[in-house]
């Protein structure tokens, strides 16, 4: 590969502005190409050294920000708007991996502006970095090159993104505040037993006598919080390290996600959350015409759960075998009897990319209506909870003030 590096620009446009910027490039010479590719006349190119002394770029591991999907949202949606607008990709590129403000994502657009320069197609530039770039992205790129609408394919992609952004925001926003409330309340909690009750245990122990049990209780949970709290922290950190690992591994997500669909509150949102993605997902790839085999199985790789991805497989292998989508979806007990039959008509009528996707609006809104409910559920019961915990220790300290004067006389 050839190495590249860091060239700082001054060059004129056809108007006459003077503009300024860096790009990556093999040497002076492949930098002045490009510019006047980007429609600039240089006046003047040189290379900066960016990787030593108080410029290097620091990264922390672990702290670095990420590509996330709203970056991916904004990008697509700037690259169908530049390509409607008849710029050429490798100029769309060039600008994308300028004007990002998410250096790392810039990185990754410069390293494919180069392999497409080099005669490679966007879509295959894009698999080279698949930890970045998700299937179904991939996938509708494939599709709008091969058939001429890759400004269709792009927008595609963008609202696709812009919804499911738009959801997870919702549901972060709406569990925000009982998660911060927890939090505190587990704090609070800590710090009284590891800072006020051993000072209560020492005016205690000079007044004889004994304690009330749930008085006993705190002080020897109290004790424990000297070993029990580094070794939960440490167990918390190994599990943490251990589930980033391998939580998308095939065994953990058999035996994780069918739990998850079961839970007492969480169960129905998770379920919504998954149909919602997964008929979002089918009726963005079936509109951009990629084949409903491969996007049964994209789609079941990205709805986010084993349970439904289970049941696509038996759905493409109905396909496949001649069979209708609608008949496996009925056999598994995720679908709803409404989703499947929308399906069904869809089939029928030949309008299933428009059903699945009224299907995705209708649990988008559940899950929005959802999560306002359990938000609305889980405030007074975090407060009752934090109150009967907290109170409780309270009282627990203060019982022995009742029996005080017994144990002076």
């Amino acid at each position: 590969m050839t190495a590249s590096g860091v060239f700082a620009y001054k060059g004129r446009t056809a108007v006459g502005k003077i503009v300024t910027g860096r790009l990556d490039a093999a040497s002076e010479n492949a930098a002045m190409q490009r510019l006047r590719g980007m429609g600039l006349a240089p006046i003047s190119v040189a290379e900066v050294n960016v990787g030593t002394g108080l410029k290097r770029e620091v990264r922390i591991p672990g702290f670095s920000k990420g590509i996330g999907l709203k970056d991916l949202a904004v990008m697509s949606r700037q690259m169908a708007t530049m390509t409607s607008a008849g710029l050429s990709l490798l100029r769309t590129l060039n600008i994308l991996s300028e004007q990002t403000e998410n250096p790392q994502l810039a990185r990754v657009l410069a390293t494919i502006r180069s392999e497409v320069e080099t005669g490679s197609s966007l879509s295959e530039a894009m698999t080279k970095h698949a930890t970045v770039f998700p299937p179904i992205m991939i996938n509708l790129v494939r599709a709008g090159e091969t058939g001429g609408f890759l400004e269709s394919s792009l927008t595609s992609v963008a609202a696709n993104f812009e919804s499911e952004v738009k959801l997870r925001d919702t549901i972060k926003s709406a569990l925000a505040y009982p998660v911060v409330v927890l939090i505190m309340a587990v704090l609070a909690v800590i710090g009284m037993l590891i800072f006020i009750v051993p000072v209560f245990e020492k005016m205690f122990a000079g007044l004889g006598g004994e304690l009330p049990l749930p008085t006993q209780f705190l002080v020897v949970l109290s004790k424990m919080m000297v070993w029990l709290g580094p070794l939960l922290l440490v167990l918390g950190a190994a599990f943490a390290f251990w589930w980033r690992t391998n939580k998308n591994t095939e065994a953990v997500r058999r035996r994780v996600d069918p739990f998850k669909l079961k839970l007492p509150v969480f169960g129905p949102l998770l379920m919504k959350l998954a149909i919602a993605r997964f008929s979002r997902n089918f009726s963005t790839m079936i509109a951009a015409g990629v084949p409903i085999l491969q996007s049964l199985a994209i789609v079941g790789e990205t709805s986010g759960n084993w349970v439904i991805e289970s049941a696509l497989r038996k759905v493409a292998e109905s396909v496949r075998q001649g069979g209708s989508i609608a008949g496996p979806l009925a056999q598994a007990p995720i679908f709803p009897p409404m989703v499947v039959q929308m399906i069904a008509v869809g089939e029928d009528a030949g309008a299933l990319e428009q059903m699945l996707a009224k299907v995705a609006d209708f649990y988008d809104q559940e899950v929005q209506a959802t999560t306002e409910q359990l938000t609305a559920l889980i405030e007074p019961l975090m407060i009752a909870f934090i109150g009967v915990v907290i109170g409780g220790m309270i009282v627990a300290l203060y019982l022995p003030m009742f029996s005080i004067f017994e144990y002076v006389k």
